[in-house]
C-alpha cells in the first residue's frame, strides 16, 4: 500500500510539471509588451480625428488600459513622423505599426479601398457597419489590404458630412466649371467630370489655401470639425447634401505581420476598442454639430443646399465614374458588387423605417 501510494504521488507530481511545462511559454506570451507607433493623416487639434471622443488618440488610450499596458501605442500626427498621406506606405512597408485616416485618400493606390471609407450616393452609418460587421465588409476589407501586408478595421464614423464651403452660391451645374476645389475620392472624380478642378489638401492646409483664394471652395467634416478649422472665417456659404459621403468611415490599418505577433486576446482588445470608438466618433459627432452650427450662423456664415439639378447630374456623374473604374479593375468590381448589393437589399428595409420616421412622423 506504501508502495502505492508512492507511486501515485510520483504520477501526480510529474503531470504537474509537465502541464507546468507545457503552459509556461502560453502565460510568458501572455505577459509580453508590445510598444506600436501609429501615424495619421489628421492635424493635431482635429476634433474626433486627433481628440475627443471617438479620435485616433483616444482609440490609444483605451487599448493601453484595456490591455494592462501591454500593448502601447504612440500616436503622430499628420507629419509629425511622416508626411500625412504617407502613413499607409509607411505602415505596410513595417517602419511603424499601424495608420490612421480614411480610405480614399490612398484611392490613387488602392482604388476598391474607398468602399472602406466614404461612397458617394452611398450607405448611412447604419448600413455601412450592417455591411461592415454583418455583411462581410471587414473581411473583403482584409482581402483587398493583403498584397499591401495590411489588416484593418473601422475605428470612427462621422455621419453624413456636409458638401462644403464656397465663396460664391451654387445655383446650376454651370457654376462648377472651373472651380478650385479640395475635395477627395471618388466624389473628386464625380465632380471633374463636371468641369471641377479637384485638389487633395491636409486638414491643416485647407483654411490658408481657402483664405487666400488658392481654391473656391472647400469640403472637410462636418459643422464641428469644420468650425475648429476657421472654416467658416474663410468663405461664407455652407452647402449641404451629404451626397459624396454619406458617411465616413476612419480606418485602422495595421502591419499584418505586427498583428500576427500579438495574442489572441490583444487581438480581440484591438478589434472590440476599434468598435468602441466607431460608435464614440458618430455619438459626439450628433451631439456637437448641431451646436457649432448655431454658432456659426449666428456670426454670419448662409447654409445653402445644392439645388436639385446639380445633384441629379453629379450622381448622374458618379454612376460613370464607378462603371469606369469597375471595367478596368477587377478588384474594385467585386467590392462595389458587394457593396451595393447590400446597400440594396438594406435600402428596402430603410426606407420602411428610418425613411418613413423622417418624411411623415419626425414633425408629428
Amino acid at each position: 500500500m506504501k508502495r502505492r501510494e508512492f507511486l501515485k504521488k510520483g504520477t501526480v507530481a510529474t503531470a504537474a510539471a509537465a502541464a507546468t511545462t507545457v503552459a509556461a511559454p502560453a502565460v510568458v506570451r501572455a505577459q509580453e509588451k508590445f510598444e506600436w507607433k501609429l501615424t495619421t493623416a489628421f492635424p493635431p487639434g482635429a476634433i474626433m480625428y486627433s481628440t475627443g471622443p471617438g479620435s485616433l488618440s483616444v482609440l490609444c488610450d483605451t487599448i493601453r488600459a484595456m490591455s494592462g499596458g501591454r500593448l502601447d501605442i504612440q500616436i503622430y500626427h499628420g507629419g509629425e513622423l511622416v508626411p500625412a498621406f504617407e502613413g499607409f506606405d509607411a505602415a505596410s512597408q513595417g517602419i511603424v505599426e499601424c495608420n490612421g485616416w480614411v480610405s480614399y485618400f490612398g484611392a490613387g493606390k488602392v482604388p476598391a479601398a474607398q468602399f472602406f471609407g466614404a461612397v458617394p450616393f452611398g450607405m448611412s452609418m447604419q448600413g455601412q457597419n450592417a455591411w461592415f460587421y454583418s455583411g462581410g465588409g471587414i473581411d473583403l476589407w482584409h482581402e483587398v489590404y493583403e498584397p499591401f501586408n495590411l489588416v484593418a478595421f473601422p475605428c470612427g464614423n462621422t455621419g453624413v458630412q456636409m458638401t462644403g464651403w464656397f465663396n460664391k452660391e451654387i445655383n446650376s451645374v454651370a457654376d462648377l466649371d472651373g472651380l478650385k476645389m479640395r475635395i477627395p475620392g471618388l466624389a473628386g472624380r464625380g465632380y471633374a467630370r463636371l468641369g471641377v478642378d479637384v485638389r487633395l489638401l491636409p486638414g491643416g492646409e485647407i483654411f490658408p489655401a481657402l483664405e487666400r483664394g488658392v481654391i473656391d471652395a472647400a469640403e472637410w467634416v462636418g459643422p464641428a470639425q469644420d468650425q475648429v478649422l476657421g472654416l467658416n472665417k474663410a468663405a461664407k456659404y455652407y452647402y449641404t447634401t451629404g451626397w459624396h459621403e454619406p458617411c465616413t468611415v476612419t480606418e485602422f490599418a495595421i502591419n499584418k505581420t505586427a498583428w500576427e505577433s500579438l495574442p489572441q486576446d490583444l487581438k480581440d482588445i484591438v478589434y472590440h476598442a476599434c468598435a468602441s470608438s466607431n460608435l464614440a466618433m458618430h455619438s459626439h459627432a450628433e451631439a456637437v454639430n448641431g451646436i457649432a452650427l448655431d454658432e456659426m450662423v449666428a456670426s454670419g456664415t448662409e447654409t445653402r443646399t445644392l439645388p436639385l439639378d446639380v445633384v441629379a447630374a453629379l450622381r448622374k456623374e458618379m454612376d460613370g465614374v464607378y462603371e469606369e473604374l469597375a471595367g478596368g479593375d477587377p478588384v474594385f468590381a467585386k467590392v462595389m458588387k458587394s457593396y451595393f448589393d447590400f446597400k440594396e437589399k438594406h435600402d428596402k428595409w430603410a426606407s420602411l423605417s428610418e425613411g418613413v420616421w423622417h418624411s411623415q412622423l419626425r414633425g408629428a
